[in-house]
């Protein structure tokens, strides 16, 4: 795969090609392409006739990175997307879906470049705002834990935890991040939160968001405070693994509607 060269990591990078609206798809937080695949998350599988970026973020799955924290705070994220659609797609106005920590990534890059994206789909959005504070502790707790007993008692304690009920038929997975960077990662999204609200409310383009139920990390709650601020958004929930699994369908039709 190419690798793409950002301040501090090489981003590795595909782009299948075919012809129509340039399209971007991000992951979440300790994921990777492969991962999202695994975890019913690569809406872009989907999607025929356009040309679909997708790439690891920096510290995660065959990207490079650095033990520095502050390199995977969300501006930081947004810019290296930024630099990735400069060169991909210049001059394009682009696409973007992503779940979590790329839901985070895509709004500060639109907040920064408003007219780099035509439409956004924003998959299970992160606590935000005034639920962001407990669990940017949690991730700074569990930074400490695998620095104090190494990633295994990490995974214990991450596998055990409840699931969403829309995930319960995805498999268990495990994070693509390297023991060794897996502490500056939690720790820059202890160090991360979405956008001010003022600004949000500017992102004056079509957005779809996408919720699941009974997932503390990804409440129902960010999702419609955000549905509140965009100008153009509508939301979708899902209860169900059957609900999920329309979810590349949405996808299709937000980048056919705006494409």
């Amino acid at each position: 795969m190419p690798t793409f060269s950002v301040p501090g990591a090489e981003l590795d990078v595909e782009l299948s090609d075919e012809g129509g609206h340039p399209v971007v798809q991000l992951h979440g937080l300790t994921s990777s392409r492969h991962r999202d695949r695994l975890m019913d998350l690569d809406l872009g599988r989907g999607l025929s006739g356009t040309r679909l970026l997708r790439y690891d973020a920096r510290g995660h799955g065959h990207s490079t990175g650095r033990a520095v924290p502050e390199d995977y705070r969300w501006p930081v994220l947004a810019d290296d997307l930024l630099r990735l659609l400069d060169h991909y797609f210049p001059g394009e106005r682009v696409h973007g879906v992503g779940p979590s920590m790329g839901t985070g990534t895509l709004l500060h890059a639109a907040v920064k470049d408003p007219e780099r994206f035509s439409s956004l789909t924003l998959l299970v959005p992160a606590t935000a705002w005034a639920t962001r504070a407990a669990k940017a502790a949690e991730y700074r707790a569990a930074a400490d834990l695998i620095e104090q007993q190494g990633l295994a008692a990490f995974l214990t304690h991450d596998l055990n935890a409840p699931r969403p009920p829309a995930t319960v038929d995805a498999p268990d997975t495990v994070p693509d991040v390297t023991e060794e960077l897996l502490p500056s990662l939690f720790r820059g999204a202890a160090l991360s939160d979405l956008p001010d609200e003022e600004a949000v409310s500017g992102i004056d383009i079509p957005v779809t968001v996408l919720a699941w139920i009974d997932d503390p990390a990804h409440p129902v709650s960010t999702a419609e405070a955000l549905m509140g601020l965009l100008p153009h958004a509508k939301l979708e929930i899902a209860y169900t693994p059957a609900d999920l699994a329309q979810w590349p369908s949405i996808l299709c039709e937000d980048v056919a509607r705006h494409g």
